[in-house]
């Protein structure tokens, strides 16, 4: 009855690992002979490990990450461009604490969605927000926003979380409307919110894609963008054409 009472207890107080962990010292032999201290830091520890995996959980969902990815799987295979030490660097996150901006490109198939992805799911991981998103929808997404008055609240969601990751840069034109909202969506996280941007298109060429006639505009943008900003370039084979006739490989 006490037992029972105890576990009705912890799950009121949401200490569901806890619960979890009570739970299963009382079916197990082995935990009677723990002392006091031992059963009670274990029970801790499941606690604080429930919790982490529900943050992680919660996390994700709010990311919407396009891939299934994680830096442990990353190919390093030679001919990619990529550098394992340059890899940790980034892995541990501090560039998103910083407000470091990073560009991934490199041509179809690559791998830059997957390696936007991986670093996402990373900076989840360690407690940071993230929101994936492919550039022309969302440029779709906020000229639909101007006509039901929901910009400005979109824009400051866009604002706010830690690392945004804007895939497919380039692939799509841009009018003065997908332009101008661009701009206030960067200018919005310069200085102290991290960017990342996927592009088939080198960054030597963004200008060309970004002004439209009005070189003012593309200033803007890549100053704030680039400016500072942590570069990888992908190089060699599609990674998709790789993996053809053959079980899925990691990227």
């Amino acid at each position: 009855m006490l037992t029972n009472d105890t576990l009705r207890k912890l799950n009121e107080l949401k200490l569901f690992g806890m619960a979890r962990g009570f739970g299963d010292q009382l079916s197990s032999a082995a935990a009677t002979h723990l002392a006091f201290e031992e059963r009670f830091g274990l029970l801790v520890d499941q606690e604080v490990t429930c919790r982490e995996n529900r943050r992680l959980k919660r996390l994700l969902q709010i990311a919407k990450l396009r891939e299934t990815a994680c830096m442990e799987d990353i190919d390093y295979r030679p001919g990619r461009g990529l550098d394992r030490s340059e890899m940790a660097s980034l892995s541990l996150c501090n560039w998103i604490r910083h407000g470091v901006n990073v560009i991934v490109t490199g041509p179809t198939g690559g791998g830059k969605t997957w390696l936007g992805c991986a670093l996402g799911n990373q900076a989840c991981r360690q407690g940071l927000t993230v929101m994936f998103h492919r550039l022309p929808l969302l440029l779709e997404e906020l000229a639909v926003s101007h006509g039901d008055g929901s910009f400005r609240k979109r824009l400051n969601q866009l604002a706010k979380v830690d690392l945004l990751i804007l895939d497919d840069f380039g692939i799509a034109a841009l009018n003065a409307i997908g332009r101008n909202d661009l701009l206030e969506v960067i200018e919005q996280r310069s200085g102290h919110r991290s960017t990342l941007i996927t592009s088939q298109l080198p960054v030597d060429r963004w200008h060309d894609y970004l002004s439209g006639g009005n070189p003012t505009m593309a200033d803007a943008i890549l100053d704030r963008l680039v400016s500072g900003a942590h570069r990888i370039e992908l190089k060699g084979e599609s990674m998709r054409k790789l993996r053809r006739g053959s079980k899925p490989s990691l990227i």
